[in-house]
């Protein structure tokens, strides 16, 4: 089922599957901002990751001496959220573990996804908070992590144009170097290496080759905000989080249209990791009766 929240500037539309959000337009030009799915290139637009980010490792894990298999990103994307409370500007989703999910997640848990909108200035907001509940009286292993797709160029939409994004821009605030790590493509999992990236004042330049390699991890806090501009420099979405890592990424050698940038609590295994799930990098450990917060902001500029 699909829900909305709307003002006199922005429309946001979300799916109860997945709890994703589907369409962000601005109003006063009809304007939309998130990639559609089109599965030629990649048929998601902002699904949530949990309650794994990335490919684990020969796709298993082991807890108490047992082994559980495991998709990529977990299951929450592929499962229908409740609505729970909804008014004018904010929305909220929820998902309970059952008997499916703890036959290939050990854990019980409660899942709950909201959205709030606001317009101010010349940005538009949504706000995505995550709440994690763990209910039981044992000690809960998770990751979670988002994954929205941003239309590049946002002029592009259902056109697909191959190679559109040259010249178009990724913008990393407060920084002039990042340093990345990449994946192995074909098992999904992380390389133990560090790769420079130069910026000039924030602003790496997009080429047709620059995702052919890997997805782009990027560890250690080293910035808070991540954004997309034009040949010209000027803004058209901005994200802003406070997560340990982030990534980002457009399906490799396919020049499509859509960027995506993903803040993450958690990553894949790397390749050389040999523990049981506690011992993951970057796992979030959460004690019987806690709750776990966290979430990003999307901000969408006139264009």
């Amino acid at each position: 089922m699909r829900y909305f929240l709307e003002n006199d500037r922005i429309k946001v539309e979300i799916d109860s599957f997945g709890a994703e959000v589907k369409s962000v337009i601005n109003k006063n030009h009809m304007r939309e901002y998130m990639w559609y799915g089109n599965p030629k290139y990649w048929g998601r637009t902002s699904p949530v990751l949990f309650p794994f980010v990335g490919s684990l490792k020969d796709k298993k894990y082991n807890w108490e001496g047992k082994e559980y298999s495991m998709g990529q990103h977990g299951f929450a994307r592929d499962c229908v959220f409740e609505c729970i409370s909804q008014t004018e500007d904010e929305i909220w989703f929820q998902l309970a573990s059952g008997p499916e999910t703890l036959n290939r997640y050990p854990f019980e848990f409660v899942l709950k996804i909201g959205y709030k909108i606001r317009s101010e200035g010349e940005t538009d907001e949504v706000k995505v908070m995550w709440h994690v509940v763990n209910p039981a009286d044992k000690t809960m292993y998770f990751s979670i992590g988002a994954h929205p797709a941003f239309l590049c160029p946002v002029h592009g939409f259902r056109t697909d144009r191959a190679g559109c994004k040259d010249g178009y821009k990724l913008y990393f605030e407060g920084v002039d170097v990042i340093h990345h790590h990449g994946n192995d493509v074909a098992k999904g999992l992380a390389l133990r290496e560090d790769i420079e990236m130069p910026l000039d004042h924030g602003y790496v330049t997009i080429t047709s080759n620059f995702f052919d390699r890997c997805t782009y991890m990027i560890e250690g806090n080293q910035t808070k905000c991540v954004g997309i501009a034009d040949e010209e420099g000027k803004h058209i979405v901005d994200v802003c989080f406070d997560t340990p890592l982030f990534a980002i990424w457009s399906p490799e050698k396919k020049n499509a249209p859509f960027i995506c940038i993903e803040p993450w609590y958690g990553r894949c295994d790397a390749v050389d990791f040999e523990g049981d799930l506690s011992q993951r990098e970057f796992t979030n450990i959460l004690e019987a009766g806690e709750t776990f917060e966290g979430g990003y902001i999307m901000k969408f500029y006139e264009y």
